[in-house]
């Protein structure tokens, strides 16, 4: 069913430009696949394109570009707004809140109210899950493993025993949390003697861990992702690390065992992380940054090993010249050679 503009207006508290009461939108798009009942938006570098888009409205922040052709509604953050239509126009699918008689929960788990357990999917003894989570099918959840309120526990994703998730935690499929931590003690005949995890992992509240990441269990007390920390695909956060709250890991990130990471912190795609380091909160570090020792607060970081941002991108640009110079070079010692004979 569609909604007027000034009805999508009122849910992302903006403020309607060129407003067209017959225009009734049923959906939301990007600029390019958006249609003529659609709402689309526009952020720098990209409000250019706005002008080329067949969407009927536009979401645009204040004083950001003059849009005339259609209605346009100006708000703070058109990305927030975005996101806030996509749940009122394509809502998450309804699951019943049933427990599948092909899947197998022990006699000793605790079910909350409206849990929905799918077909295949495990519950070992002792388990524990709180009121309106989804586990899906194929999911593992181990013994005296603890899952709060409002989960979501895509298929192939996997909680080992005694791990503890906070409220609204999203594991995507073929997430793992609580493998063993890669412990091994060197013999003096080459062999490695497999040291035994014993500790858990603690999630917190409002994480999502992406498709096929991996938070290892601690060798002894506990590896944690602090509160709304968001990690992407393919990230392997090892044992004994503690990640502090609201926090970004993108794809590809790997952060060695016993390293401290504080609040706020943003990883882009694949850096690396060294063990038994302390990274304080708020920094950026740009992608494939290997971190090799201590760093502060509110730094922004590249390169390997890290140095600072703007010395990075620096010496990169520097390092782009250096085939010209190595021609200019040879040509100077050609010019010298022709000399001399002179």
């Amino acid at each position: 069913m569609g909604k007027s503009v000034k009805e999508i207006a009122g849910i992302i508290n903006g403020v309607v430009e060129n407003d067209n009461p017959k225009l009734l939108i049923t959906g939301v798009n990007g600029l390019e696949a958006a249609g003529k009942q659609d709402i689309s938006f526009a952020i720098p570098p990209y409000v250019v394109e706005c002008h080329r888009s067949l969407a009927g409205a536009m979401i645009l922040a204040f004083g950001e570009c003059e849009l005339t052709d259609r209605p346009v509604i100006r708000v703070k953050d058109p990305k927030v707004a975005f996101a806030t239509l996509l749940e009122v126009f394509r809502p998450q699918l309804e699951i019943d809140r049933v427990v599948s008689k092909y899947a197998f929960v022990a006699p000793s788990a605790k079910l909350g109210e409206k849990v929905a357990v799918g077909a295949f999917a495990y519950i070992e003894d002792g388990a524990d899950v709180g009121d309106n989570t989804v586990i899906y099918p194929y999911a593992y959840i181990g013994r005296d493993v603890k899952i709060g309120k409002e989960c979501l526990l895509y298929p192939n994703s996997v909680v080992r025993e005694k791990c503890v998730l906070g409220n609204k935690v999203i594991l995507q499929p073929g997430a793992v949390i609580g493998g063993d931590g890669f412990g091994y003690v060197n013999q003096e005949d080459g062999t490695h003697t497999k040291v035994l995890q014993t500790g858990n992992v603690i999630i917190e509240d409002d994480v999502e861990i992406g498709c096929n990441s991996t938070v290892d269990r601690a060798t002894v007390g506990h590896t944690v992702i602090g509160k709304g920390t968001k990690i992407d695909n393919l990230v392997h956060i090892g044992h004994n690390v503690t990640v502090g709250k609201n926090c970004f890991l993108c794809a590809g990130v790997g952060v060695a065992g016993s390293t401290t990471i504080g609040d706020n912190n943003t990883f882009a795609g694949q850096v690396a992380v060294n063990g038994h380091i302390v990274i304080g909160s708020n920094n950026l570090f740009a992608g494939r940054t290997g971190i090799t020792k201590n760093v502060g607060d509110g730094k922004q970081m590249g390169g390997f090993p890290e140095k600072p941002l703007k010395e990075w991108m620096r010496r990169e640009a520097e390092l782009n010249r250096v085939g010209d110079l190595l021609k200019r070079v040879k040509n100077l010692e050609k010019l010298v050679a022709t000399l001399q004979k002179d």
